[in-house]
């Protein structure tokens, strides 16, 4: 087996095609195709299953990208430690975030890092905190900053540390007939449409979990992917949202309320318990902005 036949197979699995696989790897479609053949062979068993249409991943093949992701990284992590044992920091740092997060800036923290580590590739992704969690257990990410319920825990594969907890409040029109409350409640709230994130996310878990413990019924009218189109939505008075205390005081043209017994969120960093020489740089610096000089190793696990 050779490490190129493993990047091919990885690479069909990430494109979903032998077509996007070998444009993603820099070669032409009968090589790649060649190789994963081959493989296949020598193993004895069929990685992919082949139609005219898509091409799916087998129970071999998914147990084979599971560990050939562990395999390519751990070649990786060899050239990344040598280099990083002489005090230079080198290889690749993906970073996620939840499109909420205000503090850290994410893009502020990792133009910090670019500008003290330059010989690492820098990559940012903004997904929901399921797939981030998925994608830190599957090593395609390296950290990533998720909000989930205060108390709830992340898989013990990996490490995290618990960045700050925070209300959720209100957001409406500056129009919207509420405005005339200082504060609102829930109750209030569930007579009007809302707009939230997807149902299965922890952004609308946070929520829908704060109605149902009062007895309401949470009515999302809009589900949308993003903050910014969330506050489109209340902005053109469509529907009332909830977003984080913190994040409110970026937003123009929009009224802000405090809700009783309000939803609530953790916003964590978490990461691998073997994390790469990128990673525990980033966690370092992490903790410089956060408690002031900072001369120890990352942060542990909780």
């Amino acid at each position: 087996m050779k490490l190129k036949q493993v990047e091919y197979v990885l690479a069909v699995a990430e494109a979903g095609s032998f077509t996007g696989a070998a444009r993603q790897c820099h070669t032409v479609q009968s090589a790649l195709s060649h190789q994963v053949a081959q493989l296949e062979s020598e193993l004895g068993v069929t990685l992919f299953e082949r139609n005219s249409r898509s091409v799916r991943l087998t129970e071999a093949g998914r147990v084979f990208v599971q560990q050939g992701r562990q395999a390519l990284e751990a070649v990786q992590r060899i050239t990344d430690e040598v280099v990083a044992s002489t005090g230079e920091v080198r290889g690749r740092l993906s970073m996620g975030t939840i499109s909420t997060l205000t503090s850290p800036d994410p893009i502020e923290l990792l133009a910090r890092f670019h500008r003290r580590f330059p010989h690492v590739r820098v990559e940012l992704v903004m997904e929901g905190s399921e797939k981030m969690l998925t994608k830190l257990e599957e090593r395609r990410l390296d950290v990533a900053f998720i909000g989930v319920w205060p108390g709830e825990t992340v898989p013990s594969s990996l490490c995290s540390r618990s960045l700050c907890n925070e209300e959720l409040v209100a957001l409406m029109s500056p129009s919207h007939p509420l405005t005339a409350h200082d504060k609102v409640t829930l109750g209030q709230l569930a007579s009007c449409p809302v707009v939230d994130f997807p149902v299965g996310s922890s952004a609308h878990r946070q929520s829908a979990e704060a109605f149902a413990a009062q007895g309401l019924e949470y009515n999302v009218q809009f589900e949308v992917s993003t903050v910014q189109h969330l506050v489109a939505i209340v902005r053109q008075g469509l529907a009332v949202g909830l977003i984080p205390q913190s994040l409110s005081h970026q937003l123009t043209d929009v009224s802000t309320r405090r809700v009783d017994n309000a939803p609530q969120r953790s916003v964590r960093v978490v990461w691998p318990k073997t994390a790469s020489p990128a990673t525990r740089a980033l966690l370092a610096l992490l903790a410089v902005e956060d408690e002031g000089a900072y001369n120890g190793p990352a942060p542990s696990s909780e």
